[in-house]
């Protein structure tokens, strides 16, 4: 089954859910209303003709002031057994200032175990919840972390300069200290 297959057989089963349907270069994509994506998801994990058994990749991505939907979650994958790949995109709209909690979307963990850390690196890095997941919290950033790093507006450099998170100052002092033992 090739991936435009795939797609269109997401189309014939979710057709009010699918907005897109995008192929570059055989790697096709198909964009979603959030509302559903988990029943979307779970149709392509259980359907034994596409079988999707390994979530590869779970990412955000922030189109601030490209697109109506400022955030898109991005499922990437694929079947093992089948040997067939397909890429999901769900829009989330940035209400986050009428609605605080209204940049979420369903968790998939229950589904693939291994969304676990993923959710919560999304999670971490653009401020995405996901609903039901077991355990959101910060996995790369520190507890105490102000802000997303990896939304488009998010300071590029602090103006805290002797607040400054100390083990990262910590580590550039040991960093500069080293280098008189390099060897050129």
């Amino acid at each position: 089954m090739t991936p435009q297959d795939i797609a269109e057989n997401i189309k014939d089963h979710f057709h009010d859910d699918v907005i897109d349907i995008t192929n570059f270069r055989n790697q096709v994509s198909v964009k979603v209303k959030k509302e559903n994506i988990k029943k979307i998801l779970l149709y392509l994990h259980n359907d034994e003709s596409l079988n999707f058994d390994y979530l590869v990749d779970l990412c955000g991505v922030d189109y601030q002031d490209k697109s109506e939907y400022r955030f898109e979650v991005v499922y990437n994958l694929f079947s093992v057994k089948l040997r067939h790949f397909i890429r999901i995109k769900a829009q989330l709209k940035d209400d986050t200032t009428e609605e605080p909690d209204n940049l979420s979307i369903d968790s998939v963990v229950d589904i693939w175990r291994g969304a676990d850390w993923h959710e919560r690196e999304c999670y971490d890095m653009f401020g995405i919840r996901f609903n039901g997941h077991p355990d959101l919290r910060r996995i790369l950033m520190p507890e105490d972390w102000e802000g997303f790093p990896l939304r488009k507006d998010y300071p590029l450099k602090s103006d805290l300069v002797d607040m400054e998170w100390k083990e990262y100052k910590d580590l550039i002092d040991y960093s500069e200290k080293a280098k008189k033992y390099e060897v050129r």
